[in-house]
């Protein structure tokens, strides 16, 4: 009797402890989430309104100086259309596992919806990972130019237009890096569903 009340205090105790395991990792994982969505929302929202309009020089005619107004916009860069794109993507992708991970955690389907999370979390940081690859190449390009290609840069003239940029990219690598625990915590989440459910099952 006492030998089975002993073993019944153990597992109520090992019930205890994975609970707890179980529930510290899923608060991680879910401000994880909500500070990767600030991250992505600030760099879309950063580039997608980043504008600067600046009248220069383009000529003269004798002493007179020819002057033109120029703008530089995201959306004259495809890739920086893209950025904007694959950051609003994982924006919506993470506002809606936290409010799968806030509403919804009763809905399991026996190991489906965590498979579903995983893959959706290697898209969303595979096409963010694209996003800032392509965004940096084109800043890099608009910072310094490319004297083989006699690509002139434009930093030089549109200053706040890139330092605008600059930080939209710094918020999208922060969010990327985000991105990339969450997706290995997802995985490491599926690979152990059995173990974790049968530790708590009464």
């Amino acid at each position: 009797m006492a030998s089975r009340n002993g073993e019944e205090e153990k597992a109520e105790l090992g019930f205890n402890d994975v609970h707890e395991t179980k529930t510290n990792k899923d608060w991680i994982l879910l401000s994880l989430r909500v500070v990767a969505f600030f991250a992505t929302t600030a760099a879309t929202l950063v580039m997608a309104l980043n504008k600067q309009t600046k009248s220069l020089i383009v000529g003269t005619i004798g002493n007179n100086p020819i002057t033109a107004t120029l703008s530089a916009k995201f959306n004259q860069t495809p890739a920086f259309v893209f950025f904007v794109i694959a950051n609003a993507n994982a924006s919506f992708h993470n506002l809606v596992m936290i409010a799968l991970d806030v509403l919804g955690p009763q809905y399991d389907y026996k190991g489906l919806r965590l498979a579903l999370i995983a893959i959706l979390d290697m898209l969303t940081m595979a096409l963010a990972s694209a996003g800032d690859g392509a965004a940096t190449f084109m800043s890099e390009l608009g910072r310094n130019g490319n004297s083989h290609a006699r690509w002139v840069k434009i930093c030089d003239k549109f200053e706040s237009y890139c330092n605008r940029g600059g930080g939209a990219l710094i918020a999208s690598f922060i969010g990327f890096i985000l991105l990339l625990i969450i997706t290995v915590m997802s995985i490491a989440k599926l690979l152990k569903p059995n173990r974790i459910n049968h530790a708590t099952s009464p």
